[in-house]
């Protein structure tokens, strides 16, 4: 056996925290432009999680607003059989909120990243 592989097995255990957290990168990464094009056609909804104050200030007039702070409570806003496309200002917000609707049962729910972004799926 090579010694590679003897000191994996080891040390497994070592291994559990850097999959757990190679696990959390993947599944808060944007949605590619494609697919986030392509689940737009298929009537997906724009949800914005920023606050109240920044979605007035500057937002996609197709997305709704529910801030991160609200959103374990509103989800009755949201239709489930629909793709959901998240966005905050940054993209990692949006990452959490993933990870809170996928908790809630949400089966189609993807990051966009930046607001912004919708701007040149759009266009």
């Amino acid at each position: 056996m090579s010694e590679v592989i003897r000191l994996m097995l080891e040390h497994w255990i070592y291994l559990i925290p850097i999959a757990a957290v190679g696990y959390l990168l993947w599944s808060r990464r944007s949605a590619s432009a494609a697919d986030a094009k392509a689940m737009l056609q298929r009537g997906a909804l724009i949800l914005d999680v920023r606050t109240k104050a920044e979605f007035r200030a500057a937002a996609h007039p197709k997305a709704i607003n529910i801030p991160l702070d609200e959103l374990e409570k509103g989800t009755q806003k949201l239709d489930s059989s629909k793709p959901i496309l998240i966005c905050c200002a940054s993209g990692s917000r949006s990452g959490l909120a993933v990870s809170i609707l996928k908790r809630k049962g949400f089966k189609d729910v993807h990051n966009l990243g930046p607001w912004q972004r919708i701007q040149s799926l759009l266009s």
